[in-house]
């Protein structure tokens, strides 16, 4: 059997004179860009690097759109109207648009960030509106979402092709989420283990619960973190080893299932 996985990264998350993941190095592992678009993190000048920095390596241009937070980084939660994230989303896919246009290409795929991502893996209401926001601004266009969301349903819903997303460094609950950030076993720290898990995610679709239960899992896409200390020396494991394994590493093309 033919096994075929992309691999994104959120990053373009620096700021002003902040510099934020290591960027350049890891974009040489990836196949698509999560760019942030200003509102989390990022800024004019960033976006505009990060897209050059994506062309050069022939890597997917993306939106990352997230909550208007940047002290917060994106990551807390906020009392939010669907028409405000539906409104939101579309400013920020165009901020990323507008760079790649000049440049001549056309953005691929968007991935809502931080909490706006959290929040739509089980809101509906949220979830429609980024689906909604992406398909009325190009529906062309991929959405990524956690496999099995309520954001992966509101994308096929309203017509888009979907990209499901796993994460390689995050642990899962049994329903199927993400462990929560501010909890102490959230992350996986060991690259061994989290090379595995994720080469079974993508060959077996199942992805090992914090409670030893087995969740089904469609790997379309698999997330690999930018800004974390051991990055790089993991988006290289990675990349090595699902090769090693049959596994080809290629941009997220049309999802039929």
């Amino acid at each position: 059997m033919q096994y075929q996985v992309d691999l994104n990264s959120d990053i373009g998350e620096s700021y002003g004179a902040y510099t934020i993941g290591q960027d350049e190095e890891v974009m040489e592992f990836i196949t698509s860009a999560n760019i942030a678009c200003g509102y989390h993190a990022g800024d004019h000048n960033i976006i505009h690097r990060t897209v050059e920095m994506a062309i050069d390596n022939d890597v997917a241009i993306g939106a990352h759109p997230g909550l208007q937070d940047l002290i917060g980084f994106g990551r807390r939660p906020m009392q939010i109207s669907p028409e405000e994230v539906y409104q939101l989303t579309i400013y920020q896919i165009g901020a990323v648009q507008a760079f790649a246009q000049v440049k001549g290409y056309k953005l691929h795929h968007v991935k809502p960030h931080g909490a706006l991502y959290n929040m739509a893996v089980k809101d509906a209401a949220i979830a429609k509106a980024i689906a909604q926001a992406v398909y009325d601004y190009n529906s062309n266009l991929i959405l990524f979402g956690l496999a099995n969301s309520e954001l992966i349903r509101m994308g096929k819903e309203v017509g888009l092709h979907v990209a499901n997303e796993v994460f390689a460094d995050r642990t899962y609950q049994p329903d199927g989420s993400l462990t929560p950030r501010i909890s102490s076993n959230a992350m996986i720290h060991d690259t061994d283990e989290a090379v595995e898990r994720v080469i079974r995610m993508v060959k077996d679709n199942k992805v090992t619960a914090i409670d030893g239960t087995d969740v089904s899992i469609i790997a379309d896409t698999i997330c690999v973190h930018g800004d974390g200390p051991k990055s790089l020396e993991f988006s290289r494991q990675l990349s090595r080893e699902l090769k090693n394994q049959g596994i080809s590493i290629k941009k997220v093309g049309i999802h039929h299932g």
